[in-house]
């Protein structure tokens, strides 16, 4: 079907562990979804949109965890957010338990001043797991973002911060050498 959704690219991992850095993302309708545990560093997320289209339409993640005992989610740290959409959300409540953190992430304009969706389901505003941290930008807007969505402080964004957050230290990085 001419626009339909359609997948780009399908990422599979050990374990579900993922990790990003220096991306430049592209995208129109929930483009990163699934249920993996996904580290985003010093990526650019473009979200392309047209007006015409079902502004509830314009998302970039539909984080698939479904119970807060799931050990998935997605971090962004240190990235940022442009495109040619208006008032795009962050994440919707696709699932049931979404857990998904923006952190140092610059957001233009287009992002809606709620910044995220319940996907036309209220109650999910008691599961999802949405967090910000230190955002800046024209669409960084913690006075307006729904109430569902946390602020977070040092102590609780810190371990979205880090490799180990992927559980990258056990399969990303060589083992430290000693030398002879």
């Amino acid at each position: 079907m001419v626009g339909a959704q359609a997948v780009a690219l399908r990422v599979s991992g050990d374990r579900g562990n993922h990790f990003f850095k220096d991306c430049h993302i592209h995208g129109t309708v929930d483009f990163i979804f699934g249920s993996g545990t996904s580290l985003y560093l010093n990526s650019e997320i473009f979200v392309e949109g047209d007006p015409e289209e079902d502004p509830e339409m314009a998302v970039i993640t539909a984080q698939a965890r479904e119970s807060s005992s799931e050990d998935t989610g997605y971090s962004f740290v240190h990235g940022r957010i442009t495109g040619t959409a208006k008032d795009i959300f962050l994440g919707r409540a696709w699932k049931s338990s979404p857990r998904v953190v923006y952190s140092y992430t610059e957001m233009d304009e287009i992002v809606h001043p709620g910044g995220w969706s319940s996907n036309r389901q209220p109650e999910r505003a008691d599961t999802v797991s949405y967090g910000e941290y230190k955002c800046t930008g024209k669409g960084a807007t913690p006075a307006t973002v729904e109430k569902f969505v946390k602020q977070l402080s040092d102590a609780e964004a810190q371990p979205f911060l880090v490799l180990d957050y992927v559980k990258g230290t056990k399969w990303l990085l060589p083992p430290p050498t000693v030398p002879n």
